[in-house]
């Protein structure tokens, strides 16, 4: 049985919720730093069809070692175009319009910006805007970089559980009202005031923000997140952002960091 087949029952439920305490995070992650979890990354690597080519080292100390990995330089190229967003990191991309009445719907559950962010005034300030959904698989990259130049104005870390974003349970869990989350407000010249969100999930033992405070660069490491399936979520104010054309549509769309998104219409 695969762990997100549990918020398939009752009672898987509440096993799922009690193995998705902080606390049972903070375990799994002492193991995966240490030696004990080498044996785990050449099985990974031939599950999850990694491209090792693209990796900066070959020998890790640890399995959150490898997870954390940095890649070579030049892998993930940043589009220069002034005026375009790009992708903060690998992963699935689900574009969607935040409503008149301040709700976002995300693999069917809908969330108020209000019970996201926990912040009525930074709520209010999106809606009628864009926001776009990053789901990372534990077969992706794991760092992650700023989508645009700007400031950040201030920063928020919000505890919580932490339950697996993968559809399975969000049938059955509210993710984004449970999950630990952090996120920075920031100024952007391009796209005015906007949110990067980091939300963590099951097995995800931190997420590890480098930078959460001053100015900061289209392309700059943000941060990374530790073993496990993880998302980010990007909110944009109305009218900031025209999505391209192929990123249209219900369906999940793979990126790569630094890859295009769309642009501001500034």
């Amino acid at each position: 049985m695969r762990f997100e087949d549990l918020y398939k029952t009752k009672i898987g439920r509440v096993l799922a919720c009690a193995a998705a305490q902080p606390f049972i995070s903070r375990a799994a992650g002492a193991f995966m730093d240490s030696r004990l979890s080498r044996f785990m990354i050449k099985p990974f690597v031939r599950k999850n069809g990694i491209d090792l080519s693209q990796t900066a080292q070959s020998e890790y100390v640890s399995f959150n070692a490898f997870f954390t990995r940095r890649l070579k330089e030049g892998a993930r190229p940043v589009c220069a175009e002034a005026n375009a967003l790009i992708s903060p990191c690998d992963g699935l991309l689900s574009v969607y319009s935040i409503d008149d009445k301040s709700t976002l719907t995300i693999k069917g559950q809908a969330y108020t910006l209000k019970t996201l962010l926990e912040d009525d005034a930074a709520a209010r300030q999106f809606y009628g805007g864009t926001c776009l959904v990053f789901r990372l698989t534990p077969a992706h990259y794991h760092r992650y970089i700023f989508p645009a130049d700007g400031t950040i104005i201030k920063s928020r870390h919000i505890n919580g559980a932490y339950h697996t974003v993968r559809p399975e349970a969000l049938e059955n869990v509210p993710v984004f009202k449970t999950n630990t989350r952090e996120y920075v407000y920031a100024q952007t010249p391009v796209f005015g005031h906007m949110i990067q969100m980091e939300v963590g999930a099951t097995l995800v033992g931190r997420i590890v923000n480098a930078k959460t405070g001053g100015a900061f660069r289209k392309g700059e490491e943000k941060g990374y997140f530790e073993f496990g399936g993880s998302t980010i979520v990007l909110l944009f104010e109305k009218d900031a952002l025209y999505v391209d054309a192929r990123f249209a549509g219900d369906a999940e769309t793979d990126v790569r960091a630094g890859e295009r998104i769309g642009a501001s219409p500034r």
